[in-house]
C-alpha cells in the first residue's frame, strides 16, 4: 500500500465550541504522527456552519509546533481570496519555523465563489476567471522561488513544498503546466478522478517543483470493526451531507450521534448520497482495505489523504489507526 496521510475539516458538532474541535484536530494530529502517517493538512472554508478549518496558516503553525516527524501544511489555501505574496510570506515563515515539513497546497473551492465570502474577503463579488486564478498560481510560485518581486523573508534557505489541489481535469491541467505535484479531490467530484489524472499525466513538465508527476487521491475513510458500526459512527456525517445535497451548503449542521439516530435521510437524496458514499472507502478493515486497494489501482496513486468525517477525535483517531493497520497488512 502506498504512504498515507489526513485531511482535516475540524468538524465542529452542533452544540460544541470552536477550541473542542480545533483541540480535536490537535489530538488526532499528535495521534497519526505517532501511527508515521506522512503529512497532515487542513482546509479552507469560510461560512460552513460544522466546518472549524477557517485560517490554514494559523492552524497549520500550530499543528507544526505539536507533532514531530508529520509533514503539515494546507489543503488547501484558497488562492483566490488571497494575495498570492501574502500566502508566500506566511508559509515561508512556517518553513523556517519547521524545516523540511511545511507543505503548500492551493487550489479553488466554494468558497472562493460564495458571493458572501468573496464580498468579505476581496471586497468584490466579482468571480475570478481561469486565466487570473492560473496567473496568481505563477506569482505565488514565483515569490517561493525568489524571482522578481518583493523579498519575501530575508535569510530564508527554506520553502514550503507547493501543492495543486484540483478536482476536475482544468485543474490538473495546471498543476501539469507547471510541474507540480497533484492532489485530487476524489472525495469531492470521484467522477472526475480519471480524467484529471490522465490528463495531468498525459500532459506534466517536468519543473524545479517536480520531476516526475506525483499524485495524492483524497478519500473519504471512515473504518470501524464491523461494516455495521462504520454505517453508524458515518450517520452524524451523512446527514451532514444530506443536507448539503439538498442546497443547504454552508447551514448544513452535523448532529450529534443521539440527535442522528431519531433523524431520517431525506428520501430525495437517498440514492445520491449512497452513490457517492460507494466511490469513498468506508466499512471494516477489510472491507476499507479492499476499497483503498482498488482505488489505489485504477487512479497509480502515490499516496492517499485520508479525510474521516467524524467529530468524536477518539473515534477518529481509532478509525485512522484502523485503516493504516488494514491497509499495511495487505
Amino acid at each position: 500500500m502506498v504512504g498515507l496521510s489526513v485531511l482535516e475539516l475540524a468538524t465542529v458538532e452542533e452544540g460544541r465550541r470552536a477550541s473542542e474541535a480545533l483541540e480535536a484536530v490537535t489530538s488526532v494530529a499528535r495521534g497519526v504522527d505517532e501511527l508515521g502517517f506522512q503529512r497532515i493538512w487542513v482546509a479552507e472554508h469560510h461560512g460552513y456552519r460544522s466546518v472549524g478549518s477557517v485560517a490554514p496558516p494559523v492552524l497549520a503553525t500550530h499543528l507544526a509546533g505539536a507533532t514531530a516527524a508529520l509533514r503539515v501544511g494546507s489543503g488547501g489555501v484558497l488562492l483566490p481570496n488571497h494575495p498570492p505574496l501574502a500566502v508566500a510570506e506566511q508559509f515561508t515563515t512556517l518553513a523556517a519555523l519547521h524545516p523540511g515539513r511545511i507543505d503548500l497546497g492551493i487550489g479553488r473551492g466554494p468558497s472562493t465563489t460564495d458571493a458572501r465570502a468573496v464580498r468579505a474577503l476581496r471586497g468584490t463579488d466579482e468571480p475570478i476567471t481561469d486565466a487570473a486564478y492560473r496567473a496568481a498560481v505563477v506569482e505565488l510560485l514565483g515569490h517561493l522561488a525568489g524571482e522578481d518581486g518583493p523579498r519575501v523573508l530575508p535569510g530564508a534557505d527554506e520553502s514550503p513544498e507547493p501543492w495543486l489541489l484540483a478536482s476536475s481535469p482544468g485543474g490538473a491541467a495546471i498543476a501539469a503546466e507547471l510541474g507540480l505535484p497533484l492532489a485530487i479531490g476524489h472525495h469531492i467530484r470521484p467522477g472526475n478522478t480519471i480524467d484529471a489524472l490522465t490528463r495531468y499525466r498525459d500532459e506534466f513538465r517536468a519543473s524545479r517543483w517536480r520531476e516526475q508527476p506525483y499524485v495524492i487521491v483524497c478519500v473519504e475513510t471512515l473504518c470501524a470493526q464491523t461494516d455495521e458500526q462504520a454505517r453508524e459512527l458515518a450517520r452524524p456525517s451523512a446527514l451532514a451531507m444530506a443536507g448539503a445535497l439538498q442546497g443547504r451548503g454552508t447551514e448544513a449542521e452535523l448532529p450529534t450521534p443521539k440527535e442522528a439516530e431519531r433523524q431520517e435521510i431525506p428520501s430525495e437524496v437517498g440514492d445520491r448520497l449512497a452513490a457517492l458514499r460507494e466511490t469513498q472507502a468506508y466499512g471494516s478493515p477489510s472491507t476499507v482495505r479492499t476499497r483503498l486497494t482498488q482505488l489505489v489501482e485504477r487512479t497509480g496513486a502515490d499516496e492517499l489523504m485520508l479525510s474521516t468525517p467524524v467529530y468524536d477525535p477518539a473515534a477518529r483517531l481509532r478509525s485512522l489507526e484502523l485503516a493504516a493497520t488494514g491497509a499495511r497488512d495487505e
